[in-house]
């Protein structure tokens, strides 16, 4: 398991514009908070909107030392100096990205059930970006959710193929979920809309931080 993914990516922030916050706004505010993995997720921007986001972002993660992935865009993943890419089911297949980016650069892989987790796994993704947990509005064409059943089912698959690869929970997540859902095996959980929603963001996030090092501790 790689040790940046043990360590940095057991809670990760997922960038996410909303009427109060711009997307670096957001993003500052979870670093602050105390989350050191930022995912830049640009659904609706183009390239060149998603390469200047990206360019300050970076700089912003190394002020806080956290490790930033792009969503999608594997051919900004060096421009960029990012440390990594996540691919949903639809992008660029993870052997193919592995093959552009090479060993040092982190991939992760969007699932939704145990056979496209394997899957990644034997495309040498070093984690799965696992959900949705509930409905979210963060998303769209959205899979079918897996609730905690879901993931104990997955994680089971998981055990009995010898797999190690981390699996974070993603998808419509708040504070009050992640006890449970971390009990069920799974590595690290994925939030956007609960920290960005929150009367307070960087709180918010300082709340999910202890939660998450009480979890692990």
């Amino acid at each position: 398991m790689s040790e940046v993914v043990k360590y940095c990516g057991q809670l990760q922030f997922i960038t996410h514009q909303t009427e109060r916050y711009s997307t670096l706004e957001g993003a500052e505010m979870a670093l602050e908070g105390g989350c050191r993995w930022v995912q830049l997720r640009m659904k609706d921007a183009d390239v060149q909107q998603i390469r200047q986001v990206g360019h300050e972002l970076r700089r912003m993660c190394d002020r806080y030392g956290a490790t930033f992935i792009v969503d999608d865009h594997v051919e900004l993943v060096k421009e960029l100096k990012a440390d990594g890419v996540h691919l949903g089911l639809t992008d660029m297949p993870i052997r193919e990205a592995r093959h552009m980016l090479g060993e040092e650069v982190l991939i992760g892989g969007t699932a939704n059930t145990a056979e496209q987790a394997l899957s990644h796994c034997r495309q040498s993704a070093d984690y799965i970006g696992c959900g949705p947990f509930r409905f979210t509005h963060t998303k769209k064409n959205l899979a079918p959710t897996l609730g905690i059943n879901g993931y104990v089912h997955i994680v089971d698959q998981m055990d009995q193929a010898l797999v190690r690869v981390p699996i974070v929970a993603i998808g419509g997540i708040t504070a009050s979920d992640i006890s449970d859902i971390m009990a069920t095996g799974v590595s690290g959980i994925a939030i956007s809309g609960t920290v960005l929603q929150a009367p307070d963001p960087v709180s918010e996030m300082q709340n999910i931080v202890r939660l998450i090092n009480r979890i692990n501790n």
